[in-house]
């Protein structure tokens, strides 16, 4: 086994985020308006093989770089965006929504004299209900339902191998869905399948097809591709109960 990645300790990354603030702040001065790590470290469920993640944000017209590497011990990623582009990104709803608030919900300040991260953490919830609901309509037609037509195709055609990959999009992609339809967002990337199991709305179809995948419990690929079908018929009455209809009656041109 390679001796890297290398285990560190909270101390030890806390320590090193403050040479980082003091470098930082040393090379740019009163271009940075805060700093702040988000991710496990500023959840405090960070393990020992977890990088840094940093929100550096500037001034407006104010641009330094952005920086991802490997120092010593740790994995190191530096962000750096100008204020206003950092709100707008806050307030920003796509189809990562789930994945990408808690950058901007959890942040453990670093420095920020002015309470930037303060400002922006609300940013990420006021997306509007009737907003939400139109892009999970858009959604189902760019992914689920492209997905399913693979996993169909490739059932038909024999290629049994891709029923794997095509679960899991399936999965990740429904486990979006799940986290617009509860205006909830996950603690971290690593855990969304856990925590989307938690939320109270979900698809029938959704746990058995998560279960099995988590379960490593693969090899019959008769039965992914049944609990595939079964998750797509969930998806499909989830929607209606909830008033979406995502297919066309008319030609939108």
């Amino acid at each position: 086994m390679l001796p890297y990645p290398i285990a560190t300790t909270r101390k030890q990354k806390l320590e090193m985020i403050e040479l980082l603030k003091g470098r930082l702040l040393h090379s740019y001065g009163n271009q940075i308006l805060a700093i702040g790590a988000y991710g496990s470290i500023a959840l405090e469920s960070e393990g020992p093989f977890s990088d840094i993640e940093l929100h550096v944000i500037t001034k407006d017209a104010q641009l330094i770089e952005s920086f991802e590497f490997i120092y010593g011990k740790f994995k190191i990623e530096i962000g750096s965006i100008e204020k206003s582009l950092f709100f707008a990104k806050a307030k920003k709803l796509d189809d990562s929504w789930a994945i990408k608030a808690g950058a901007y919900r959890n942040i453990l300040p670093i420095y920020d004299p002015d309470d930037v991260f303060g400002q922006v953490q609300h940013l990420p919830m006021e997306i509007s209900d009737t907003a939400i609901k139109e892009l999970m309509k858009e959604f189902m037609v760019w992914e689920p339902y492209e997905t399913v037509a693979k996993i169909r195709t490739n059932y038909h055609n024999g290629n049994l191998a891709y029923l794997t990959l095509g679960a899991h999009d399936l999965l990740w992609q429904t486990a979006k869905l799940i986290g617009l339809a509860n205006k909830s967002y996950y603690s971290t990337r690593a855990r969304t399948f856990e925590e989307s199991l938690e939320m109270q709305s979900l698809p029938s179809g959704y746990k058995e097809l998560l279960n099995l995948f988590v379960d490593g419990k693969l090899e019959d690929k008769e039965q992914v591709y049944h609990l595939c079908e079964n998750l797509w018929i969930g998806l499909n009455q989830w929607y209606e109960k909830m008033g979406l209809d995502y297919r066309q009656t008319n030609f939108p041109f």
